[in-house]
């Protein structure tokens, strides 16, 4: 037990860059845990490393298991339950442990998970190819091409674009809360599409920045908007009365809303780890 505490800062900063949630973090290190308890380690020489490797793992089977569980949420005509965390300030604090950059954890979001996993440990852990291919199950050559795919990702990333699309959000915002339809239009792609679940296995789908923007009066009235990321995209939880109601993320591109998902009611909302956002 000793042993594993010592290095779980280590190890949850470890999954924490991995999956973009302390919450997730907590249980895959809870799961690593596990692991640990029921293996006998006395003949590991390096238990850092072997730690690492066990969370790394959980977490590559965490972060495909949310990739399918988007793919069979849309299939079944609902939004799969985000990942959802507090946004940085505009000075850029640090989302999680060690210091997790908005910029970065947006593009981490659109890495496939193997790739995801190459980067975080080699580029930002030191992680040698050789211990992290069989992580991913490649060759060290392999593993070092996935890190690096990643990484031109990463360095091609716009800094500024965290705060340039929240500031596209908070114009949504503004001119939904008052009722602005032409400054809505100015904000929304033309082909903007807005996928809404309730609940109940019923996807509502409206295309075209007419019928959006006709529709965006959801949020007029006592609702409060707290900033959020949202699956790595800019977002909001709107909370009623202290109580959440509706979470929203939005795809923007070329200073445009392109795509909107929202999750609306308390009842679809409910057990989505949104406390940090009530009060």
């Amino acid at each position: 037990m000793d042993s594993f505490e010592a290095h779980r800062p280590h190890l949850h900063a470890v999954a924490t860059r991995m999956l973009g949630s302390e919450a997730e973090a907590d249980d895959a290190l809870q799961e690593a845990w596990l692991r640990f308890d029921r293996t006998d380690t006395s003949d590991v020489e390096n238990l850092g490393g072997w730690l690492t490797t066990v969370v790394s793992r959980v977490c590559l089977t965490m972060l495909d298991a949310r990739k399918r569980r988007r793919e069979e949420a849309l299939e079944e005509g609902r939004l799969p339950d985000p990942v959802i965390t507090r946004a940085p300030d505009p000075e850029g604090v640090a989302l999680a442990a060690d210091a997790v950059g908005a910029a970065l954890l947006v593009v981490l979001e659109t890495l496939q998970p193997a790739e995801r996993l190459a980067f975080v440990l080699h580029d930002l852990f030191a992680v040698p190819f050789d211990d992290i291919a069989p992580i991913v199950d490649r060759s060290p050559a392999a593993a070092r091409q996935l890190a690096s795919r990643a990484r031109r990702r990463v360095q091609g990333a716009d800094p500024e674009a965290p705060t340039a699309d929240r500031e596209i959000v908070d114009a949504f915002l503004a001119a939904a809360n008052g009722g602005d339809f032409e400054r809505l239009l100015a904000v929304l792609d033309p082909d903007v599409v807005l996928r809404t679940d309730e609940g109940g296995g019923a996807l509502r789908v409206l295309e075209g920045a007419q019928a959006v923007a006709s529709s965006a009066s959801f949020f007029a009235g006592t609702r409060v908007a707290h900033p959020a990321i949202v699956d790595g995209l800019a977002g909001f939880v709107a909370t009623e009365d202290g109580v959440p109601v509706a979470v929203l993320a939005f795809v923007i591109e070329d200073g445009r809303i392109t795509a909107i998902d929202a999750l609306g009611g308390t009842d679809r909302v409910a057990g989505l780890g949104l406390e940090a956002f009530v009060g």
